[in-house]
């Protein structure tokens, strides 16, 4: 996605069960990889963090590491520590904070185990 770091994040539907694979943009963060629930900056939340919010645990895939993971929002401390890092980063996330009135969630993927 134009040179950006990019994972795999391969999910389960809530509703249907099914496997999903949705590419985002991320950051490490330590251990964790940071993601935002941005969908552009539609006022709608992405399905693929719906999905997460049932059903925390997920695989992802950085380049060829696979591995396990737990998917939870940042607290509001955290978000203001990662948020300046993921604009920097990704410039877009400005312009998408401002395209809607919800909160534009910060994701974190830890290790699961």
């Amino acid at each position: 996605m134009f040179g950006m770091a990019v994972l795999l994040l391969d999910h389960v539907g809530r509703k249907t069960g099914r496997k999903r694979t949705t590419p985002l943009l991320y950051l490490c963060h330590g251990n964790d990889l940071v993601v935002v629930a941005s969908r552009g900056g539609s006022d709608f939340t992405p399905a693929w963090w719906i999905n997460l919010k049932a059903r925390p645990q997920a695989t992802v895939t950085v380049g060829r590491r696979r591995r396990s993971v737990v998917a939870r929002e940042t607290t509001p401390d955290e978000r203001a520590e990662l948020w300046p890092r993921l604009v920097a980063a990704h410039h877009d996330y400005a312009l998408y904070e401002t395209r809607t009135t919800r909160p534009l969630p910060v994701i974190l993927f830890q290790p699961d185990g």
